[in-house]
């Protein structure tokens, strides 16, 4: 059986509370990098890009309330919400796709420092397969279940066409991985107790694009009322 990260939710903390973790985790870590022993909630929160109040709440499932006066300890937050995070220990990672987003992500070097641990890639493309990429060697995607198997894989990323996710995902499943996060343009089917993260670029650009419309739009606006003043 593969292990899977912790779930905080699970010990009560709010699955939004939990999204946000990550990105005071990345901002604690810039701060460290600039040698910041301490830092204040207003602080930290600006860095994050969020309300104090906010960051308040939220590490306070953590249990940490900072100190009156002095703001928290750096160094010690980031232990806490890595530890929340499951990141105090190594995460195996098989990628299913190695094109180019495939190979963009086993080449990226932050997974490391972050406790994950690119452990396989994998390939359906006679081309791909054999290929080295990043120190590792293209298995086929035939190998997936000996895979996760030998190498303890706990979560699997899936970075394939949209044709073939379902099929992958299904075979992680049966392999004993929870833990899947897909960038394929697809909604994947998996079972109950099934963790699946889905990260689509496309409508993340769309988001921008709504956004960028309302500030042209509200620009606009102001610049028709200003030559109607005038």
């Amino acid at each position: 059986m593969t292990s899977r990260p912790p779930r905080p939710r699970e010990r009560g903390i709010p699955e939004a509370t939990v999204a946000r973790l990550p990105v005071y985790l990345r901002a604690l870590q810039a701060l460290q990098d600039r040698g910041t022993a301490t830092v204040s909630s207003e602080g930290l929160a600006g860095a994050a890009g969020v309300n104090s109040a906010k960051l308040r709440k939220d590490l306070s499932h953590l249990g940490s309330y900072g100190t009156r006066g002095v703001g928290y300890e750096v160094e010690y937050l980031i232990y806490q919400i890595s530890r929340e995070l499951g990141l105090t220990q190594d995460w195996s990672v098989a990628i299913v796709g190695i094109g180019n987003l495939g190979r963009a992500l086993a080449n990226y070097g932050g997974f490391g420092t972050r406790g994950f641990r690119i452990a396989a890639l994998l390939d359906a493309d006679p081309e791909v397969v054999g290929r080295t990429v990043a120190s590792l060697d293209v298995r086929h995607i035939d190998s997936l279940e000996e895979v996760v198997r030998s190498r303890g894989v706990s979560i699997g990323v899936i970075a394939t066409s949209a044709g073939s996710a379902q099929g992958v995902a299904s075979r992680f499943v049966e392999a004993g991985v929870t833990s899947i996060l897909n960038f394929a343009p697809v909604v994947l089917n998996v079972p109950d107790g099934v963790d699946v993260r889905k990260v689509d670029l496309s409508i993340e650009l769309q988001i921008l694009a709504f956004h960028a419309q309302r500030r042209a739009d509200g620009d606009g606006r102001a610049n028709r009322a200003g030559l109607e003043v005038t």
